[in-house]
């Protein structure tokens, strides 16, 4: 047991190059599992990240930003108009950004939006709008310049139900996205997909 110890401490100690890379890949192993075990204790999830891939959020959220996600068995939606009546704010405005599956779809890049206020199925979508043909989420991104009408508009035609909805966005890391965002650029291009 002790030659165990031994060559550990050894390893440890080494001074040589593959070592220290080895030790170096270690290390981030095992940040990785305690990250791992923490978002899942408190967001409920194991991946609890997204980048954010466009500027449809700005000021609030940029792209090559890391945003945490809060798994929905764990919180609940607060609408921008709800927000407004309690004062509620989250990422510079009334209410939570939730990041939600274009009509439910998993092969498709989620949406990460403001949820705007609830309907209800046979309710006008907005004033002089469609009529929702069932209850959900009319959602839109903060970017004024881009986003100068509801995703129902064109987006995605019908409002959010709330089982497309992936979870809510807590807080963001600036620009740690954008390693990801290149990663994904990379593989988009070696498989012809770009």
């Amino acid at each position: 047991m002790s030659e165990r110890f031994d060559q550990i401490r050894e390893f440890y100690q080494s001074d040589s190059t593959s070592a220290g890379i080895l030790r170096d890949l270690v290390s981030v192993a095992k940040i990785l599992l305690v990250f791992a075990i923490l978002s899942q204790i408190l967001f409920g999830t194991w991946a609890p990240m997204r980048a954010i891939e466009s500027g449809s959020m700005e000021p609030h959220m940029k792209k090559g930003d890391i945003v945490f996600i809060q798994d929905m068995s764990r919180t609940r939606v607060v609408t921008q108009e709800d927000g407004a009546i309690s004062g509620y704010k989250s990422f510079g405005d009334y209410g939570n950004v939730i990041l939600y599956q274009k009509y439910g779809r998993t092969d498709v890049t989620p949406i990460i939006h403001r949820a705007m206020y609830y309907v209800e199925a046979g309710e006008p979508m907005w004033e002089g709008g469609p009529i929702a043909p069932h209850a959900g989420y009319i959602t839109k991104g903060d970017n004024e310049i881009t986003n100068r009408q509801y995703d129902q508009y064109n987006l995605c035609t019908e409002p959010i139900r709330e089982e497309w909805v992936i979870g809510v966005a807590r807080f963001r890391v600036p620009y740690a996205g954008y390693v990801r965002l290149a990663f994904s650029k990379v593989i988009e291009i070696l498989t012809g997909k770009s």
